[in-house]
């Protein structure tokens, strides 16, 4: 049994209907109708980074960073894939230079995404032809 089950259902065009759980979302590879795949990735990312920098905070360096806003900026190369993606990260919280730098080097360890997003993690695909 997998620890996370998700469906997408694309019926027509490029736009899809996933569901994690009780959740909906509405993802749309032309940007028209929702956030394109690589967007709601960033935000994924991004929303991750911040609870793994909190948690890191209170776990590791004994620190409540109060409230934390995240900027995500992703430049796309010629092919529309993710090229690069930086992170400005605001903290309520005074850090000096080298406890937020090691705050961040925790935030990297923790953040389940930013360990997903790395070279040679691809889906295993399988092809049910003529199922509908």
């Amino acid at each position: 049994m997998a620890d996370i089950e998700a469906t997408a259902k694309n019926d027509e065009k490029f736009f899809a209907t996933s569901r994690v759980g009780d959740f909906e979302l509405s993802i749309d590879s032309t940007g028209e109708d929702g956030p394109t795949p690589n967007e709601t990735l960033v935000a994924a990312y991004a929303s991750c980074y911040t609870a793994a920098f909190r948690a890191g905070g209170q776990r590791v360096h004994d620190v409540d960073v109060g409230r934390l806003e995240i900027e995500a900026e992703a430049s796309l190369d010629e092919d529309d894939d993710l090229a690069d993606i930086a992170f400005t990260l605001h903290v309520e919280a005074d850090l000096d230079d080298e406890l937020a730098g090691a705050m961040v080097e925790t935030g990297d360890d923790i953040c389940h995404v930013h360990a997903a997003v790395r070279e040679g993690l691809h889906a295993d695909v399988d092809v049910v032809a003529d199922a509908f």
